[in-house]
């Protein structure tokens, strides 16, 4: 069985654009099914597409399997199938020898940047570079799938 131990943190603007990054990822996810207890989602990413089922969320920690297929089936996918999407560019960044996943949200959801770890066990240690601010790993909020639905720009900040 597949696990996800992911830790989710906000992005400080001005320090991040100070960041030397690599260049980023474009991403279109679409939800298939987004339900309390299951996520079935459709990516693509550059090139790639993927197909991802996830559980419920325990603590940091849910079930999650993922299977590559052409990213021309997940567009068709994504265009056809799915109730609610996001987009955004990605950026995968080491940081005292852990990966860091930094999303630019795109549309509705411009103006907003998160940063993910996923670790090998919940009280994992890792250090946080000085563009991490406020942790937000249990603020279903933050989540992808809810910001399909229910984008930044309505939030009111």
């Amino acid at each position: 069985m597949g696990l996800e131990i992911e830790r989710k943190f906000l992005v400080d603007h001005d320090k991040w654009k100070k960041v030397d990054k690599p260049e980023g990822t474009h991403y279109r996810q679409g939800y298939l099914v987004d339900e309390a207890s299951k996520t079935i989602r459709v990516r693509a990413a550059g090139k790639k597409g993927f197909i991802t089922i996830k559980g419920s969320t325990t603590g940091i920690t849910r079930k999650e399997f993922e299977y590559e297929i052409p990213v021309e089936e997940a567009l068709q996918l994504i265009d056809g199938f799915a109730g609610s999407e996001v987009e955004k560019i990605r950026y995968r960044i080491t940081f005292m020898g852990k990966l860091w996943e930094v999303d630019e949200f795109w549309g509705d959801n411009q103006g907003l940047i998160m940063a993910e770890i996923e670790l090998k066990h919940e009280d994992e240690a890792f250090e946080k570079p000085d563009w991490i601010t406020r942790e937000v790993s249990d603020d279903k909020r933050y989540y992808n799938s809810y910001l399909a639905k229910n984008p930044f720009k309505d939030w009111g900040n």
